[in-house]
């Protein structure tokens, strides 16, 4: 379902005499288990953490095969804003692109892996949804203090907040007002290549989902899958 992004079943509109055929019909190979067993797993897992916990155990292992220590000291971070559909659930009007979306705010270490993730409407500015998605990272990395970002998170609001949930340091990489064109700028472009890579799967071409744990799933479900291939990869 990540990769292709295909729903859980089908729905079909056919005669009444044909519908109780198509009711045992769904999308996911027939290979597993009925889709609303499937599916009861999944909502499980996003409400009990698993796929966090599953995340956090990858990134250790990967950062360690790289030579890394198994806990990051910095990491960058940015946000991206993504349509959403009729599914209803949380949004708002970024006032950037002028349109109703969600955004998905991210934490990566300096290596790229999915450290932290938090979904929320897009009317939450970068810097009022940055101690969100830290607090959320602040347990499991207790060594990341050191986080890079765009200028949408300089000011003194931020560091205010950031002062209440531990001792944090925000470094703030900005283009140079000289520069024409595109330009590499340190560090920052870690979070965008991460965002490249979730993207490569179609369930996240938009937001589909009705609820922000799903969504949440969803992200940290496509780095997993991403972190699997290349821990096999090295090994």
């Amino acid at each position: 379902m990540l990769s292709t992004g295909c729903q859980w079943r089908r729905r079909l509109k056919v005669p009444p005499a044909e519908q109780v055929e198509c009711r045992r019909r769904w999308q996911i190979p027939k290979e597993f288990a009925p889709f609303t067993t499937v599916q009861g797993y999944f909502y499980r897992f996003c409400r009990d953490g698993t796929f966090d916990r599953i995340n956090h155990v990858l990134v250790m292992q990967a950062r360690e095969i790289a030579g890394r220590e198994a806990s990051p000291t910095a990491g960058v971070i940015d946000s991206q804003s993504v349509k959403t559909t009729e599914a209803g659930g949380p949004r708002g009007f970024d006032a950037g692109k002028k349109i109703k979306r969600r955004k998905r705010h991210i934490v990566t270490d300096t290596i790229g892996h999915l450290v932290g993730a938090v979904v929320h409407h897009a009317g939450i500015q970068d810097r009022d949804g940055a101690p969100d998605v830290l607090k959320s990272v602040k347990s499991l990395y207790p060594w990341l203090r050191h986080v890079f970002a765009d200028g949408g998170y300089a000011g003194p609001k931020l560091n205010g907040r950031l002062a209440k949930i531990g001792k944090w340091t925000i470094r703030i990489v900005k283009r140079s007002d000289a520069a024409s064109g595109f330009e590499l700028l340190p560090r920052r472009w870690v979070a965008e290549r991460t965002f490249a890579w979730l993207g490569r799967c179609r369930r996240l071409a938009k937001d589909f989902e009705a609820t922000i744990t799903s969504a949440t799933a969803w992200l940290f479900l496509a780095h997993i899958r991403l972190l699997t291939r290349k821990i096999a990869r090295n090994r």
